[in-house]
C-alpha cells in the first residue's frame, strides 16, 4: 500500500503563486508516476500534470507556462509550483500515484485533497 499526503493549499490573489507538495509513504516502490489531478465544484476532476520517475511529464494545456511539476525521487515527493494563478484554477487539487506501462497508466492511489482557492 502507498499513502499520500498532500499540503500547500489555500488561499491566494489571481496573478500569485501557490507551491503544492505530495509524499508517498508506505511501499513507494510500487510506483512509478506520480500526478495532480483537480476538481472544481460541479466539474468533473481532470488531469492537471503528470511526471514518471524517469522525468517523463505531461501538462494539461491550460496550465502549461504556468504550472511546473517536479519529483524527487529520493524522498518519494512530487511537487506543482502555481505561477501567474487565474479564478478559473479554483478547485481540489489531489495527488496520485500508480503504475506506468507500454500499456497505459493506473493511478491506483490518491491522496485527500487540498484546496486551493484563487480570488480575483
Amino acid at each position: 500500500q502507498v499513502q499520500l499526503v498532500e499540503s500547500g493549499g489555500g488561499l491566494v490573489q489571481a496573478g500569485g503563486s501557490l507551491r503544492l507538495s505530495c509524499v508517498a509513504s508506505g511501499n513507494p516502490v510500487r510506483i512509478n508516476v506520480m500526478g495532480w489531478w483537480r476538481q472544481a465544484t460541479g466539474q468533473q476532476r481532470e488531469l492537471v500534470a503528470l511526471i514518471t520517475r524517469g522525468g517523463r511529464i505531461t501538462y494539461a494545456d491550460s496550465v502549461k507556462g504556468r504550472f511546473t511539476i517536479s519529483m524527487d525521487n529520493a524522498k518519494n515527493t512530487v511537487n506543482l509550483q502555481m505561477n501567474s494563478l487565474k479564478p478559473e484554477d479554483t478547485a481540489v487539487y489531489s495527488c496520485a500515484a500508480g503504475l506506468a506501462t507500454p500499456f497505459g497508466v493506473s493511478m491506483d492511489y490518491w491522496g485527500k485533497g487540498t484546496l486551493v482557492t484563487v480570488s480575483s
